[in-house]
């Protein structure tokens, strides 16, 4: 029977002294043990293994062994295997050690790194819903939900193809699953009517980890934004000089979201009215002068331009009948010129005196 408690005393203490470790051991011994590979990423719930030597030479009469959390360990001389058919600890990294001959030991312990993609990753606009207004700031929020390692994650905002900003995580590193959440702060312009908003999260966990790296992406979320209306030219406050009968355009054309209404105050005389964009007039008139104002409203939003218009006479025609006039003029009074010229130098001045007088002296005698 005492034998038998011998045996058993014996066994026990040894294998104590197998697993026997002290806290503050050494990691800088010259022949420290090696694990292969050197770092392990390894995906909640995988299966992995590694390898240790726990020497070169100098501890085979030695006290060594691999502590571990989970998984079993075997040994071929001082080679440990370490094998885990489905890891669920957040922090299993195990420790390959041997004791010296003062009593220390000599450790090294392979970094694990236990990783999880998020269950989900959401995106939205900081307490607000609905349409935008532009040139206002808002706050877009990605939320990350249940990743592991956070110390290792990135997220990235996007508006549609475009990066916006780049941010790590400022929580405390943990091994566990946590949720973080991201924040960004954007300046909304029109432009952004339309635009699509999203986020993705990325696990950098170095080369042993996987390639390309984990990444989980939010839905999109497109943004409404109301603005204008902008005017898509500004009116002429001096005088717009328009000769009568000439075509009249005024166009007070603008942008906005939603679609501008128009209303225009024109002058009385014209006896017009008009709820368009552009005003068009075929032929002014003298009515038509005057000053024209069109309001252009979208929602609460308005912008206003003023048009002033000259109408002023057209002078050709009264050019053209005056020039007929006085050409008709010329050619009177050359026509009475010209038959008094004629009469004067063609058919010459008689005198009926002179012809009688003429006849006379010609005459023949007559025979006696």
């Amino acid at each position: 029977m005492m034998l038998f408690r011998y045996i058993f005393l014996v066994l026990f203490l040894s294998d104590s002294l197998r697993n026997f470790h002290v806290s503050g051991c050494d990691v800088n011994c010259a022949d420290k043990p090696v694990f292969t590979p050197s770092r392990l990423v390894v995906k909640y719930g995988d299966p992995t293994s590694a390898t240790c030597v726990a020497c070169q030479g100098v501890c085979h009469d030695k006290l060594f062994g691999l502590e571990k959390s989970v998984g079993d360990v075997t040994e071929n001389g001082t080679m440990l295997y370490w094998t885990v058919g489905k890891l669920t600890d957040w922090d299993p990294s195990p420790m390959c050690y041997y004791n010296t001959d003062s009593g220390d030991q000599c450790c090294t312990t392979l970094p694990v790194i236990v990783y999880q993609p998020p269950e989900n990753v959401s995106i939205s606009f900081v307490n607000h819903s609905g349409p935008m207004f532009e040139n206002s700031q808002y706050t877009l929020q990605c939320i990350v939900e249940n990743i592991a390692p956070v110390g290792n994650l990135v997220v990235t905002f996007y508006r549609g193809q475009t990066e916006l900003s780049r941010q790590k995580s400022s929580s405390k590193p943990q091994d566990k699953p946590v949720t973080d959440t991201f924040t960004l702060n954007v300046n909304i312009s029109k432009e952004d009517n339309g635009a699509q908003y999203w986020c993705e999260a990325k696990l950098e966990l170095g080369p042993e980890g996987p390639q390309p790296p984990p990444v989980v992406t939010s839905e999109n979320i497109t943004a409404t934004v109301h603005y204008g209306p902008h005017l898509q030219k500004t009116g002429n406050l001096e005088s717009i000089k328009i000769t009568e009968g000439q075509s009249l355009q005024l166009n007070c054309s603008a942008v906005g979201n939603p679609s501008p209404s128009y209303i225009w105050t024109v002058p009385p005389e014209s006896h017009s009215s008009f709820n368009d964009s552009v005003v068009t007039i075929k032929s002014v008139g003298f009515e038509h002068n005057g000053q024209y104002t069109c309001k252009v409203s979208s929602e609460d939003r308005t912008a206003t331009v003023t048009f002033t218009v000259d109408v002023q006479a057209d002078v050709i025609p009264y050019i053209i009948t005056a020039v007929v006039i006085a050409a008709v003029v010329i050619v009177f009074v050359g026509l009475i010129v010209y038959f008094q010229y004629y009469r004067h130098n063609k058919m010459g001045h008689y005198n009926l005196k002179d012809v009688l007088s003429f006849h006379k002296r010609q005459a023949v005698p007559l025979d006696p």
